[in-house]
């Protein structure tokens, strides 16, 4: 509960968030279909009201009839059909919903007909929201299944669309897998800025509670500010962290700190590694070094590589999976920083081209601020729904 309680309260904070882009979606269009309707009428009216005043007959009667009738009758006659039509025009929305919300009393949500129209705004918005243009089209699809043609509240459109992302998230929502050979091997990946760091001592801090052994290895040997940031972490987790001088070989750290860890019998190694962009091959040269590096000593190390991703960075995360991928074998994702982002709908979009495990996301700065990925509470806190 309180982890969804922070994805409802952190997560998405802005102003063009998913949840408040639906109410707008529907809530801002949803009289169209009954103003189309009601116009007509209104318009038909009009043309029928103005021949009334041009056919002087009804005044030319009135005053036949008595003196006391034709003063009360000229405020009534000509005002009535007005407020006679004025109410049918309201009344066409609640009719469809339904008869019993209003005999009780209840408000009823603004409805839109699910149209081409409506369909086309919705990809737009999840396009917006990151999602990417082919899982928007083809989520937009689905939520149209069952529905095309018919008038659809906010709610209801929320709904859907949480279980729509839940489905596509189902299937990679996996913890991080913990093997019986010792030691096991976690590299960690990714661009600068993207929380490497900060995840390594979250983990590191996670295992140790679980009763592992965890030693971390500084990979980014050419940042001094980035080994003191993750002795600091260290310190917090309790775990031991291996550094070298800087501007020292990665690999050759990477190659020390595995047979260390090795020889005392340790749980898990964690791996740091410099931030390096995809598109830098000698820095993602320097990766691949990592890896030859360690199997020499373990042919099947690492046995898990992460990659962390910045929730901020939008669809440049699906260019870095792409490439990382190919680079270090990326076997699971975290991500982090959603606390600081409207959107997430990049996971959706990762998920539903890579079909990657999702291992954590991160909601903030706090060593307990980084909770397994859980499908249903992450789409629910998506789209605005309560839990």
């Amino acid at each position: 509960m309180s982890f969804f309680k922070k994805l409802k309260e952190r997560m998405f904070r802005s102003s063009d968030k998913i949840g408040e882009g639906l109410d707008a979606l529907v809530a801002d269009t949803a009289p169209q279909p009954d103003e189309a309707q009601a116009h007509g009428p209104e318009t038909s009216l009009d043309v029928a009201v103005d021949p009334t005043p041009q056919a002087d007959p009804a005044p030319a009667a009135m005053p036949q009839i008595a003196p006391t009738h034709a003063a009360a009758l000229p405020p009534v006659a000509p005002r009535s059909p007005a407020p006679a039509a004025a109410p049918a025009v309201p009344d066409t929305p609640p009719a469809k919903p339904g008869l019993l919300g209003r005999l009780f009393g209840k408000t009823e949500e603004p409805r839109r007909v699910l149209d081409d129209a409506m369909l086309e705004d919705l990809e737009d918005l999840l396009i917006q929201a990151d999602m990417g243009v082919d899982t928007a089209t083809r989520v937009s699809a689905n939520i149209a299944e069952g529905r095309f043609g018919k008038r659809i509240s906010s709610t209801e459109l929320r709904q859907a669309l949480a279980d729509e992302v839940a489905r596509i998230m189902e299937p990679v929502a996996k913890p991080l897998p913990l093997y019986p050979q010792k030691p096991q091997v976690v590299l960690v990946v990714g661009v600068n800025g993207s929380g490497k760091t900060t995840t390594i001592g979250k983990l590191a801090s996670q295992f140790r509670a679980a009763g592992k052994s965890v030693i971390i290895a500084a990979g980014d040997t050419f940042r001094a500010a980035a080994v003191e940031q993750l002795q600091v972490w260290g310190s917090r987790a309790g775990v031991p962290v291996l550094t070298a001088p800087e501007g020292s070989d990665p690999a050759s750290l990477a190659f020390d700190a595995l047979t260390k860890a090795r020889a005392e019998g340790v749980d898990l190694l964690m791996i740091d590694t410099a931030g390096r962009l995809q598109n830098r091959a000698d820095l993602m040269e320097e990766l691949a070094k990592i890896i030859r590096v360690l199997r020499k000593i373990d042919p099947t190390a690492p046995h898990n590589t992460l990659l962390v991703l910045d929730g901020t960075t939008g669809q440049n995360a699906v260019t870095q999976v792409d490439i990382f991928r190919k680079i270090a074998d990326v076997s699971g994702l975290v991500m982090t920083k959603l606390d600081g982002t409207a959107k997430g709908g990049v996971l959706v979009s990762l998920a539903d081209r890579f079909g990657l495990p999702i291992h954590a996301i991160g909601l903030g700065e706090q060593i307990d601020d980084l909770s397994p990925f859980d499908p249903q509470e992450f789409a629910r806190a998506l789209v605005g729904l309560e839990r």
